[in-house]
């Protein structure tokens, strides 16, 4: 990377509550970085406008919702993550190409194994975007076999159902509020957005509850059903912005970090994780 391209920003709505900016600036800090990290409260409708009008001072960028399938049609080259998924949330800029990828996918496995949880059959999916499609391709990876995708509406759930089945798990459909096909899951994972209420059945047990919002009052899930072990969306974002880091200095997640262990203490203790 060279070192005029020094910009990065996060980018979404709502924006104001994103931690990202504390957490690459504490890995910027720790790798001697003289990294700038901004939020920008952005809908679809301005992705295009804005990631045309960046100069060569930008290096990359992180997206939540709704932009993680918009940004789609900008890439000129996209990680078979972000083929499988269809979403990605980290933007690279290499010369004139704008790489794509998706590190929700391995935050998401890296926060349940940190946490030691193994030993996981059936899970229940809240959702049916970005997040949720890359949270079923996350829990196959942990070796979750069957899934129940649950959302507003059925046509909905069977979209990201399709996914599950591509990826070698049973999958099933289930409309929210209606009563849940069974009575406990090994993993209840709920990426509705933190603000949305909904009226939902109890649940008698889940061995592991995962909830990708973070900042603000307990979700609906946490309403759900009592859980065993907790992994939260600060747990996800901190593993995911760590893969960030190192696709905006390498252009590939994948690419070993120096100091690594120091950049990630740095970064939880920047969102008060010890």
């Amino acid at each position: 990377m060279t070192q005029e391209r020094r910009r990065f920003a996060v980018l979404g709505s709502p924006i104001a509550h994103s931690r990202s900016p504390d957490l690459h600036s504490a890995a910027s800090r720790v790798l001697g970085l003289d990294w700038s990290y901004e939020r920008q409260e952005l809908q679809s409708d301005g992705l295009a406008d804005f990631v045309g009008g960046l100069d060569s001072s930008w290096r990359g960028l992180s997206l939540t919702m709704p932009l993680k399938e918009a940004i789609r049609p900008l890439l000129t080259w996209a990680d078979p993550l972000v083929d499988l998924t269809g979403a990605a949330n980290t933007v690279v800029f290499e010369g004139d190409r704008v790489l794509g990828f998706n590190t929700d996918v391995g935050g998401i496995v890296a926060a349940f194994q940190e946490k030691g949880l193994s030993h996981l059959d059936r899970a229940l999916v809240l959702g049916t975007g970005a997040t949720a499609r890359s949270t079923i391709v996350a829990l196959q990876r942990l070796g979750i076999h069957s899934v129940v995708v649950s959302g507003r509406t059925a046509a909905r759930a069977a979209e990201v159902t399709e996914l599950a089945v591509s990826v070698g798990l049973t999958a099933a459909v289930h409309q929210l509020g209606e009563p849940w096909p069974h009575d406990s899951f090994d993993v209840v994972a709920s990426t509705l957005p933190g603000a949305a209420e909904f009226d939902l059945p109890p649940l008698e047990h889940a061995g592991v509850l995962f909830d990708v919002a973070y900042g603000g009052s307990p979700g609906a899930a946490a309403r759900l059903v009592p859980a065993v072990a907790v992994v939260d969306g600060l747990d996800m974002l901190i593993h995911q912005a760590l893969l960030q880091v190192r696709a905006f200095l390498y252009a590939d997640p994948a690419h070993l970090l120096p100091q690594e262990t120091e950049v990630l203490q740095a970064m939880k203790a920047a969102v008060g994780r010890f």
